[in-house]
């Protein structure tokens, strides 16, 4: 497992194969993330490496945060993320991850957060088919219906689906194949749909569940 890689989602776009057949894609700007820290199995009791990304005015860095990049010589980043490893770590602390980590044909898990959607009825939010139209149907076409029982259990369940916050909640897309990688631009494009909306932060590492070489 090699390093993960932090950047923004820029949207979605479609793509042509060789045979003429259309792909949706989406396109991320990642990196370039200089290397704030490592942790190692000796002394951390993991294996990790810390990036960061995105330079920001030292005035909008927390000062914990602001002492660790000076400690390295590298200047403000507005987001910090580690990326754990099962091997060692093979980089050093300055230096700067580029999206040249990936390759066309390969596969990435993509994290990040969903776009929320406030305060959400059942008929939204799970799928429920809410009540009848019609045969006498009075104020309650969108409502869950019955949420408990009688005596036995005489109460409602843990994790009963109904209504309440919905979205704004971090996925992992996982098994993205890459599509193209533009070193020059710090893009990478990926097959599929991305979690979070326009502009949103992303985390982009190897597929867990998927060999790079298939």
């Amino acid at each position: 497992m090699r390093n993960g890689l932090i950047g923004r989602k820029l949207g979605m776009t479609q793509i042509f194969s060789e045979d003429g057949e259309r792909h949706a894609v989406t396109v991320l700007r990642v990196g370039p993330c200089p290397v704030i820290a490592l942790r190692e199995q000796e002394k951390d009791g993991y294996n990790a490496v810390q990036v960061a990304f995105e330079e920001a005015k030292p005035s909008r860095v927390g000062k914990p945060e602001r002492g660790q990049f000076a400690k390295v010589n590298v200047a403000p980043h507005a987001v910090l993320k580690e990326f754990r490893s099962k091997d060692s770590v093979h980089c050093e602390v300055g230096q700067v991850l580029t999206v040249a980590l990936f390759q066309t044909g390969s596969y990435v898990d993509v994290a990040a957060k969903t776009v929320g959607k406030g305060f959400a009825g059942t008929m939204k939010r799970w799928g429920f088919r809410g009540g009848n139209a019609t045969h006498g149907a009075h104020k309650i076409h969108r409502s869950p219906g019955s949420i408990g029982q009688c005596q036995t259990p005489g109460r409602v369940l843990k994790n009963k689906k109904m209504s309440g916050h919905m979205g704004d909640d971090r996925v992992t897309a996982q098994n993205l194949r890459i599509a193209a990688v533009d070193v020059d631009k710090n893009l990478l494009v990926v097959k599929g749909s991305v979690p979070g909306a326009e502009g949103s932060i992303v985390f982009v590492r190897d597929a867990i569940k998927k060999s790079t070489e298939n």
